[in-house]
């Protein structure tokens, strides 16, 4: 820390990493000391356009060697994550990680043995954790409202193609891995964080509608709870339709369907659909995203020296669920058993 602040390093500079910037910026605990990616025009670009007052670092090694630096903001294409995160551990440094941390079971494991092993704190980018509806639903889910669950349902409906900016890489097998592992990883990790329950067996398919993709763009899976319950998720990079995150729960005295409530416990004269006002995971916008309370939640973990309920060690099991549903697909259906074997 300089002046009491926590130096912040970011590395890789697409879309979300001004999003990333921005949060930063906005933390009176923080201080932005570099930005970096594989072009110097790209870390250039995002220097200039939020004004920061930082240098522009080499290499990801001079950033891990940069007294300075306290966090790395991983932010690049999905296939770095986990090397530039266990170099990140080693130097020492706390972890912000983008979205899918990795791409292997291989490199999942290799990733929380890391962190563990450098004592760093840690937090993967499941920014949904944050969003005002997902907040309401674990807050109604805890208190009881909807009585015990019993069916969960939540996918994750995303047009993509040419125009993203991620396509370049995101669309390759090398390094977007999967459809699941790439987007529909929000969806399985908010199923984990609302039900607080985790899977035990996965089967699941696929297609490849347009063929844009080198892995299958559409998936669908059904999942099964240890203690009984049953859910599904999907993910689809083919749909045609503004992006659409579906949240189902249901239990057995009352149903949450997004922000619409039914529930005789809390509202026993009730005739029809009660509906929240609140703001919902309804766009795939970054700065639509409630990064500014995830990176505060960082801060806090670090300077108060405890674990984020979304860190490595955590985001193991939502990564362990997607390679579950990627393996199932890879067998034709079969079930999928987790925990998983390498």
């Amino acid at each position: 820390m300089i002046d009491g602040k926590l130096g912040v390093a970011i590395h890789g500079v697409g879309k979300v990493a001004y999003a990333h910037a921005a949060s930063w910026l906005k933390n009176p605990h923080c201080r932005i000391v570099s930005v970096s990616s594989r072009r110097r025009e790209s870390a250039q670009r995002l220097v200039d356009k939020l004004h920061l007052d930082c240098e522009v670092a080499d290499s990801f090694d001079a950033v891990l060697a940069d007294p300075r630096v306290d966090i790395v903001n991983i932010s690049g294409p999905n296939h770095v994550h986990t090397p530039q995160a266990i170099a990140a551990a080693a130097a020492g440094k706390h972890l912000m990680i983008e979205k899918p941390m990795c791409i292997s079971m291989e490199e999942n494991l290799s990733l929380r043995e890391a962190v563990a092993r450098a004592g760093v704190r840690s937090l993967v980018s499941f920014v949904l954790r944050w969003n005002p509806l997902i907040l309401n639903l674990k807050s109604l889910l805890a208190a009881g409202a909807i009585g015990e669950l019993f069916y969960v349902e939540i996918d994750y409906w995303h047009g993509l193609g040419e125009s993203w900016t991620g396509w370049e890489w995101g669309h390759t097998l090398a390094s977007g891995a999967s459809t699941m592992l790439t987007g529909g990883c929000h969806a399985v990790d908010a199923i984990r964080y609302l039900t607080g329950l985790e899977v035990a067996e996965v089967s699941a398919f696929a297609n490849n509608k347009k063929g844009k993709f080198e892995y299958p763009a559409n998936v669908v899976a059904i999942l099964r709870f240890a203690d009984g319950t049953i859910g599904k998720t999907s993910a689809l990079f083919d749909a045609e339709m503004p992006y659409t995150f579906n949240i189902d729960l249901a239990g057995t005295e009352g149903t949450l369907r997004d922000n619409r409530i039914w529930s005789k416990r809390l509202l026993p004269a009730q005739t029809g659909w009660s509906t929240m006002q609140t703001i919902l995971p309804d766009s795939a916008a970054v700065d639509h995203h409630p990064f500014d309370a995830q990176m505060s939640h960082l801060v806090d973990c670090i300077l108060q020296g405890r674990e984020s309920h979304c860190n490595v060690a955590d985001a193991y099991k939502t990564h362990e669920v997607c390679i579950a549903i990627d393996r199932s697909i890879a067998q034709g259906g079969r079930p999928v058993r987790l925990p998983l074997e390498l």
